[in-house]
């Protein structure tokens, strides 16, 4: 599986209901929204996405789009191990809303989900195999109770010439992910689309750059970059010799 995701949800109520039935979303309704979640910060526009892409932006891009009803955010910065220490004003913002934080990423097998209604925490489970059940709050919502039961166990296939081990969970994040972003959202990322799935392709978002506006300059940050990669030395190439020692090559 290759899915990552990194979003927030607002929404009046029904989430998947209210994604359904999205057209165009207006820019300045979108960046007025962003300005009410990060007040302070400096919002540039940038180049947009869609819903199925914009899950998970690239570094420093945040994807958003607002509605009557319900607001999309794409930022990896929601990516946090426990979703119950999302910043105090984000949860604030969803006062007599429903607010679903999804993010996972397939690398390291790593999910985390949760729902506020009316700013109060119902659900929250982050894990991974590497960690274990970062967080689990809140009892489990309906589409994870196969999963719990013993019915979704995890099927990894181990790679050649390694000895097969037990998955230390007894079942795949990214399949409970997949799920859950199905029954929290109305779309998934991996997996067979069913007929009655928001079109996530179809949505799009618009794009943004948010920055601290007291954090240091985006030029100077990678002229720094650039400085420090020039100071490097050069890079040293070695090979194996035939009784198994590193050999340094010349001349590269």
């Amino acid at each position: 599986m290759g899915a990552k995701t990194g979003l927030l949800v607002y929404a009046d109520g029904d989430v998947p209901g209210a994604l359904r039935r999205v057209g165009a979303a207006d820019l300045d309704r979108t960046v007025a929204m962003l300005r009410r979640l990060h007040p302070g910060r400096q919002i540039e526009e940038g180049e947009g996405s869609t819903l199925w892409d914009g899950v998970y932006p690239p570094e420093g891009m945040t994807y958003a789009a607002s509605w009557p009803g319900v607001d999309v955010i794409g930022d990896q910065g929601v990516m946090i191990d426990a979703p119950s220490q999302l910043p105090e004003h984000l949860v604030a913002a969803s006062a007599g809303r429903r607010l679903v934080l999804h993010a996972m990423h397939s690398v390291v097998d790593w999910l985390a989900f949760a729902v506020w209604e009316d700013g109060r925490l119902v659900r929250s489970l982050s894990l991974s195999p590497d960690s274990g059940i970062i967080e689990n709050i809140g009892e489990p919502l309906p589409f994870e109770l196969p999963y719990w039961a013993g019915d979704r166990p995890a099927d990894v296939i181990p790679w050649p010439d390694e000895d097969e081990e037990t998955y230390p969970l007894p079942f795949h994040p990214l399949e409970l992910g997949e799920d859950a972003l199905r029954a929290l959202c109305g779309f998934v990322q991996e997996g067979r689309p069913e007929p009655d799935d928001v079109d996530a392709d179809s949505i799009r978002l618009h794009g943004f750059h948010v920055r601290d506006s007291h954090g240091p300059d985006p030029a100077e940050r990678e002229a720094q970059l650039r400085r420090a990669v020039d100071a490097m030395e050069p890079p040293h190439v070695y090979t194996i010799g035939p009784d198994g020692s590193l050999i340094e090559r010349e001349g590269l």
